[in-house]
């Protein structure tokens, strides 16, 4: 049955991984009114126990990055989803906000390890061509955690209470493990499940096509070289400034319906899925339309900008129409396209780090475009309850304008976005 498609089981299970991480993060916000009254805390006190979880996201995006660089994919995701499956079912304790935030620091850290951890396995178990259709089936993951979520959740809650809910979720994510530890034995060259035909083809298929042919990247630069280069830069700054639109509506779209229209959790449950309904469909657009038009003969570097350009341009206006949101149904809608429009772009961004640079140095730039992308994101959770007592809309034009510059930085910082070479090496 694994016959030829070792590689897809391999996205399989990273994105049912993306799905059990979404699901735990998710918890809070869906579970937010009971613990609320439970304790009686303010939107203020989510958005402090929200800020230090992104904190501790935006560094363990770089711890993560140089884990799975110096121990492989497959150890880095057993500490990465074992560790945050502790931190989840630690929630259960949580009595107070320091409480809640020392776990929530725990899981932040620990589940930033999946996003290098995805870009490490695209890149060595993907052919360039189907990289950014890996990524937006590992992204699709994200979206269908959003989605299943809210359900799930809602559902659990009609029959256990929120410190048990936590101790089940948590519990889920330590199962994953059997299936990965079974299945991910080795990296490509010595898996020895790995069809002979498939591992030429995705061995083989590692060139990246530019408009001088195919190349390779064997670069695998140190720290202090690799953030030298402005090139390195062009794939951390368009994450640092897309990433955050979507942590806007991860950590506001329940508050954001709870407060406009006055939701409890089951309405919750009926509606904070929909918006992930378009992320899901975004993230597999962005991956096909780039791999059908690598296919037609297209470049990398043209291919990445106008998919990710697209993506941008949808969200736009999308973003600015929110200000006519006067219905749940119209908001989740348009949040919706707003989603779509992201995951059209972000499966591109993050494939920058693989066609700039070897493997052996992906997780370490991924991490590093993760921690400057989550420690933006913090800010904007941390400002959102300051600029909307009165509206929302100041947090989507803050939106607008991100989606501006990340696309603006890919084009000024990567003028080509094709495999580097030592600086020594174009000097000769």
């Amino acid at each position: 049955m694994m016959k030829g498609n070792l590689r897809w089981w391999v996205v399989g299970l990273v994105a049912l991984a993306t799905v059990i991480n979404y699901i735990d993060r998710g918890a809070l916000g869906i579970l937010w009114p009971e613990i609320k009254a439970e304790f009686g805390f303010s939107n203020q006190d989510y958005a402090n126990i929200f800020g230090v979880f992104v904190l501790a996201y935006a560094f363990g995006q770089t711890i993560f990055g140089k884990i799975f660089d110096w121990l492989g994919t497959r150890i880095g995701f057993v500490l990465s989803i074992g560790v945050w499956s502790i931190a989840t079912a630690l929630h259960a304790f949580g009595s107070s906000v320091v409480t809640f935030q020392l776990f929530r620091i725990i899981l932040g850290v620990a589940e930033a390890g999946n996003w290098p951890g995805a870009s490490k396995a695209n890149a060595e178990w993907f052919p360039v061509k189907e990289r950014a259709l890996a990524q937006g089936i590992f992204n699709s993951g994200a979206a269908i955690g959003g989605i299943l979520s809210p359900i799930i959740l809602a559902l659990l809650a009609a029959f256990l209470g929120w410190k048990a809910i936590f101790i089940v979720i948590g519990f889920i994510g330590l199962l994953w493990l059997v299936p990965w530890l079974i299945i991910y034995k080795a990296k490509p060259e010595d898996h020895p499940w790995l069809d002979p035909k498939e591992r030429e083809y995705i061995l083989s298929g590692q060139l990246v096509k530019t408009d001088e042919g195919e190349q390779e990247s064997d670069y695998n630069p140190t720290t202090s070289e690799m953030l030298s280069r402005k090139e390195t830069w062009g794939a951390i700054l368009p994450a640092m400034f897309i990433d955050p639109i979507w942590w806007l509506f991860v950590a506001w779209i329940p508050i954001y319906l709870i407060d406009n229209f006055g939701f409890n959790v089951k309405e919750l449950g009926l509606y904070a899925w929909v918006p992930y309904v378009g992320a899901m469909f975004g993230a597999w657009f962005g991956g096909l339309l780039a791999q059908n038009l690598l296919g037609k003969g297209w470049t990398v570097n043209k291919t990445r900008k106008v998919v990710i350009t697209l993506g941008a341009a949808i969200m736009v206006p999308a973003l600015l129409s929110m200000s006519v949101a006067s219905t749940p149904i119209l908001a989740v809608l348009i949040m919706a396209v707003i989603l779509f429009g992201f995951q059209t772009s972000i499966g591109n961004v993050q494939t920058l780090p693989s066609d700039l640079y070897s493997a052996k140095a992906v997780g370490s730039l991924a991490g590093y475009a993760g921690t400057a992308a989550k420690l933006a994101a913090a800010g904007l959770v941390w400002i959102v309850p300051r600029i909307t007592t009165e509206s929302y809309m100041p947090a989507f034009i803050i939106g607008v304008a991100l989606a501006v510059l990340a696309v603006l930085s890919i084009f000024i910082l990567i003028p080509k976005i094709e495999p580097l070479k030592p600086r020594a090496a174009k000097v000769a």
